[in-house]
């Protein structure tokens, strides 16, 4: 169960949290039935929406092609003809059988044998594998291994952006972003779960391209926010 916000204790991210949960609930991530559902979403994910990568998996199901087996023995021309709704069509199914040939030769096609290692033995042997970038790696962690491992997207970074919470140290990339969560949060899977859904939630509620900061849970606690409130008093 995600944590409950009166149970983190003050901090820039944990009052986020403590906001966002306040504002939207629980949100019940991730879409699937079990870990290879979440890893194939994942892959189809990128550079995609969840829409279309539903209709990609539909296809995949229909075409019984539903299994790391399947996906391994499938020619790549014609898995890419089945995942076209994702888009990069031919690229994802070149990950999705690295993928499927990883799984398969190192164990067998068991992913509770992969997901049995420590989070970053795990993370690092993920990113090892073909197209599998730092947030799908994320992805797979936390919402496929239950590993805690805090996923970072442009969303995440549009918002402690805006908020004004970057990081100190490093180049504000992917890592040091990350690093934020991990120093100011318990590593524990389900908080990571939950915020990762929020934030995503809020980004599309209302941490838009455009910001609908009259309406923001995190008015008070948002540099921007709070701009945008001084902008529309005249400065008072």
């Amino acid at each position: 169960m995600p944590h409950s916000p009166a149970a983190l204790k003050n901090a820039p991210l944990r009052e986020i949290y403590r906001l966002l949960y306040r504002a939207y609930g629980p949100q019940d991530w991730w879409p699937g039935d079990g870990p290879f559902d979440v890893i194939i979403g994942a892959i189809l994910t990128q550079a995609a929406s969840w829409k279309n990568v539903e209709l990609a998996i539909g296809r995949l199901k229909a075409a019984d092609c539903w299994s790391f087996a399947a996906i391994q023995r499938c020619p790549p021309a014609e898995l890419a003809a089945i995942i076209r709704p994702s888009g990069y069509f031919n690229a994802k199914a070149a990950k999705l059988k690295a993928f499927a040939a990883h799984v398969l030769e190192r164990y067998g096609g068991d992913l509770s044998l992969m997901f049995a290692q420590d989070t970053q033995p795990l993370r690092a042997e993920l990113r090892s594998i073909y197209g599998i970038g730092p947030e799908t790696a994320d992805d797979i962690l936390v919402y496929a291994a239950g590993k805690p491992s805090f996923v970072i997207d442009a969303y995440t970074i549009r918002i402690l952006q805006r908020v004004g919470l970057v990081p100190e140290e490093g180049r504000g990339g992917y890592a040091d972003f990350q690093r934020l969560f991990h120093q100011q949060l318990p590593g524990d899977v389900a908080l990571f779960n939950e915020y990762h859904a929020l934030l995503d939630h809020h980004a599309g509620a209302t941490c838009r391209k455009v910001p609908a900061c009259a309406a923001c849970c995190l008015r008070a606690v948002c540099l921007t926010g709070q701009t945008a409130a001084l902008a529309a008093g005249g400065g008072e």
